[in-house]
Parts: C-alpha cells; structure tokens; sequence
C-alpha cells in the first residue's frame, strides 16, 4: 500500500494496526484519526463520500473542533471545495473557517496522477479508549459479488429505468462491455424490476462516474439529484422531449432495446 500511494505524491504515510480498531462501529477510528491529526497537524484531511467515511468525519471534526464539508466534487487550493446541493438544484463553492479543515469527496471526482513522493513509511500506535469500544460488530456478511464494480465507487454506471419494461438484459450487457456498474432509477426499483442497492436517486445512491449512461430514464428530478455530477452524461430515449435530454453531453433518440445491443456488439468487436 505504501508504495502504491507513493506513487501518486505521499510524502509520508502513516501505518496504524488496526487489531483495536476491527469488529467495532466507527467511533475507535475517529479517535484514531484524532490522535494522528494531532501529532502529524495536516492542512486537510480528506475522507471518501461513504456512509462510514461521512460518519467518521463528522465524528472527528468535532473531537477536533473543525469544519465540515460533505460530498464535494471537486477540491482546489485553500482548500475550496464545489458541491451540488439541494437535490443539485444548485452548484455551490465552500470554504472551512475553523480549524483542519475536513472533507468528504465523492468517489471519481478526479483521475489519480500519477507524481514522485517520498512515502516514508511512520508506524503510529493509538490509544483507543473503552467508551469507543461500546458498538461492537459481532457478525456480517459479504454481499454477493457480481463481478462488476461498486455502484458508487465505478468509474462507469450504466443505468436503466421505466423504458426497460422489466428488461435488464441489454442494461447489463452493455455495462459488462464497459466494464461498468449498473444502475436503475425510482421507477425500475419501485416495480420490483432491480434492488433497491442498484437505485441511483436522492433516495438511492449518489454517483458522481467518469462516464454515466441512462436509458429509459425520464430524468425526472429525484433521479438527476443522485447522478448530474457525472463528467460525462449520455441518454438513451425514444421519446425526444424527456427532460433527461437537458442534463446530458450526449443524446440518442431511439429504443434501447435496439441501440444497447447494436453499442454493445460494436464495443466488443473493437476490443477483440
């Protein structure tokens, strides 16, 4: 692990055993983290947008009386971050005032570069107190691998909705072309078509992929909130006025069941 983040510019990477911190909820990390923010005083500590990640954040920037900022999509010099907010009605750009600044970044907000860092390695042992200790895990379980990547950690998600009819076959074909994650709006999950782990909504999931594909999807609001930060946006629709059609880079007017398969074929024949 260090030599990986190394390459991508770590001057000095911190190895914590985590004997104490495993099997437990996430209050012994953010001690952890305390503890290492004092001793190493960074300019900014940064978390992944997971529900874990956010919770260890908002837990940390209390013990260290911080700001917080969540779900950014973007971080510059300062640091300044940019958000979509309320359910992306909004682009808004903001600022910690107090303290380390904190702040979760929603995954595939930016492409790792690759730049020289010394990554020294520093071995650093926290005390974990027993009031961390409260929230025990005391079982889990995995869920079912698939084979394709993360909803929300994938580089590419290719989604499907009502147009489906029930039809997730060229969904997921498509998406194993590309090597994406599939995903399924509001009305696809409410049918009973797709879990309600694949739904991508300001009820579901947010994403925020390099590439983001949607087909037979209207693009009513509660699914653009959980998808419009995508870089790059492509639609797939035979009814030429849904409303997915002013989000997207890309359009294509036309039934997926058709231009799936036909995008499909050409991919793998390119790849062979």
């Amino acid at each position: 692990m260090a030599e990986k983040v190394k390459a991508y510019g770590a001057e000095k990477v911190y190895v914590i055993d985590d004997a104490e911190l495993k099997g437990y909820l996430v209050a012994p990390k953010a001690e952890a983290l305390q503890q290492l923010a004092a001793q190493a005083s960074p300019s900014a500590i940064l978390f992944p947008s997971t529900f874990e990640g956010k919770e260890v954040a908002a837990r940390l920037a209390i013990k260290i009386e911080s700001g917080l900022i969540t779900d950014a999509v973007d971080v510059q010099a300062g640091p300044v971050t940019t958000q979509s907010v309320f359910a992306g009605s909004f682009t808004v750009t903001a600022k910690v005032t107090q303290g380390t600044p904190i702040i979760t970044v929603k995954p595939n907000s930016a492409a790792p570069e690759e730049a020289a860092g010394a990554g020294a390695v520093e071995a650093f042992t926290p005390t974990i107190s027993d009031g961390a200790k409260t929230a025990q895990i005391i079982a889990s379980q995995p869920r079912a691998a698939t084979g394709r990547p993360e909803l929300t950690e994938a580089a590419i998600v290719v989604s499907g909705g009502r147009g489906t009819g029930g039809d997730f076959a060229p969904i997921e074909a498509f998406a194993d072309s590309l090597g994406a994650a599939v995903g399924a709006s509001r009305a696809a999950v409410d049918s009973g078509w797709m879990p309600h782990a694949f739904r991508v909504g300001q009820t579901g999931k947010t994403v925020s992929p390099q590439l983001y594909v949607a087909n037979g999807i209207s693009g009513a609001i509660q699914h653009r909130a959980g998808m419009q930060t995508s870089k790059t946006i492509v639609a797939v629709n035979k009814d030429n006025e849904a409303p997915i059609f002013e989000l997207v880079d890309f359009g294509v007017v036309g039934d997926l069941h058709t231009v799936l398969p036909a995008a499909t074929a050409e991919i793998t024949k390119r790849k062979g």
